[in-house]
């Protein structure tokens, strides 16, 4: 077993002060490894980069189409969005569609990362409700896909035909048996495969070709929905959606809790996945945009790139006193 190896480095003037170690995969159609950095087969918990495996189950079953769900609505099932307003307007028009309230969300309520709406909620003297919860619109797809099965409504608890499907999806794309589970911040059970389980799952979603099967037609829907709605799939100043902005289409990246990351590279067939080891998402950050950079879908100088990588450090006075860069080996 290799250990993790440094990924991200923070610089202070001339010294190197801080290293984020990790673990990260580049992976083929084939599901073989084109490059890897630290331990491939290091289990970890994906968090929410597994969103999209999450939504297979919506789309494949006919839930998305028996229901009308449009392309936004679909880049809503795989996001960790920051409860703007573009968010929870679109998550209660859902909610609406399904005949369903608030009160029917199993996610709990969560104070919106989108400073424009807390501040709303602050001053109008109301809490934030489940709509705000940065998985609601996953959630919304739970909810979506329990109606399709006439379900129960505790779509997520392990043994509710919802999550079992979830699972079934996780483990053939992965292509693993996963050891376990962890419950995310939002109550769903979050299943743990290797890096290179997740990357080779990945590469499937790159690969999938409309028409040839309801797998992979529902992960063309998938991946293109992202590419198309950046915005929803996370906000207005996030990495996930800048950086998609910045490749303009070509690529659907997602982040997860604890320094998590994915790619979905249609044009090369690959998929990525990374863990940075000590969970700090500003090193998940800077290693993604590196290896995009690496694989000629990212412009370097980009300023969203230059936002997360190579990215000043400044200090109260916004001087320049230090450096977030790739470490050596992703330079």
């Amino acid at each position: 077993m290799s250990h993790p190896v440094p990924l991200t480095e923070i610089w202070r003037g001339p010294f190197l002060e801080s290293v984020h170690l990790g673990h990260a995969v580049i992976c083929d159609d084939t599901g073989h490894i084109v490059e890897s950095w630290g331990d491939p087969n290091a289990v970890v918990l994906p968090r929410s980069s597994a969103k999209m495996i999450q939504a297979l189950p919506l789309v494949e079953s006919g839930a998305a189409a028996a229901h009308g769900l449009t392309s936004e609505q679909l880049a809503l099932s795989c996001a960790s969005h920051t409860g703007a307003a573009i968010h929870t307007d679109r998550v209660k028009v859902w909610l609406d569609q399904l005949g369903l309230t608030d009160d029917d969300f199993r996610c709990g309520p969560q104070e919106p990362s989108d400073i424009a709406a807390r501040d709303r909620l602050i001053r109008a003297g109301d809490a934030p409700c489940q709509c705000h919860n940065n998985c609601s619109g996953k959630h919304c797809g739970f909810l979506t896909l329990s109606r399709h099965l006439r379900a129960g409504p505790e779509y997520v608890e392990m043994d509710h035909p919802v999550q079992k499907a979830c699972l079934q999806a996780f483990e053939e794309v992965t292509g693993e048996t996963s050891p376990g589970y962890g419950i995310d911040g939002c109550s769903a059970p979050n299943h743990a495969s290797t890096v290179h389980g997740m990357a080779r799952a990945m590469a499937r979603f790159a690969a999938a070709i409309e028409g040839n099967d309801p797998r992979q037609t529902a992960m063309v829907h998938l991946r293109e929905a992202m590419m198309a709605h950046p915005e929803l799939v996370a906000g207005s100043d996030k990495a996930c959606s800048l950086l998609m902005q910045a490749m303009n289409g070509r690529v659907a990246i997602k982040t997860g809790a604890e320094g998590y990351y994915i790619a979905i590279i249609p044009e090369r067939k690959m998929g990525v996945a990374l863990k940075i080891a000590d969970g700090t998402t500003r090193g998940a950050e800077c290693a993604i945009a590196a290896i995009l950079v690496r694989l000629g879908v990212l412009d370097a100088h980009n300023p969203a790139t230059l936002a997360f990588m190579n990215a000043s450090i400044l200090n109260r006075r916004d001087v320049q006193a230090g450096m977030i860069k790739p470490a050596a080996a992703l330079a």
